[in-house]
């Protein structure tokens, strides 16, 4: 069974992770152990795991900021989602996304949002597309919004 958790620097996965995250085949992996070792995590911020067997194997976040500029108001994002290639197509994702909809209901958000390359992946877990918005690195990205 797949556990899913959400862990800060005072949990003892903490720097398991951010090495887990550095080595993953995903070069935003590489960026998500930098933010962890930087302590770049506050407040309600999160970084969520599913384990398996006590082994990691997928990770995601909660955060106020994604790629998006700060002139759109939309917070918090759910990002960084990634699942171990060997545990892909058994709705890894999909728990970790549900869990952080729950932590983000009980924090007190009645939404929340994610930005995506990806075509009709979101959709399948709920998610209303609100439109192509221009990121910080001036690329496109695609805005997903579902409630908690």
């Amino acid at each position: 069974m797949t556990e899913i958790t959400d862990i800060t620097r005072e949990h003892r996965m903490w720097v398991e992770t951010a090495e887990y995250a550095e080595k993953c085949p995903w070069a935003a992996g590489k960026k998500l152990a930098e933010l962890m070792r930087e302590n770049r995590f506050e407040d309600f911020e999160r970084v969520f795991i599913a384990l398996k067997n006590e082994r990691i194997i997928g990770f995601c976040t909660l955060t106020k900021k994604d790629t998006l500029p700060d002139k759109y108001l939309y917070s918090p994002f759910i990002g960084y989602v990634f699942v171990d290639e060997e545990y892909r197509g058994r709705r890894v994702s999909q728990k970790m996304i549900e869990y952080v909809r729950h932590y983000a209901r009980i924090s007190g958000f009645g939404r929340v949002y994610i930005t995506s390359g990806e075509v009709g992946l979101y959709e399948k877990f709920g998610f209303r597309k609100l439109g192509v918005y221009e990121t910080v690195y001036g690329t496109s990205e695609q805005l997903f919004v579902i409630n908690t």
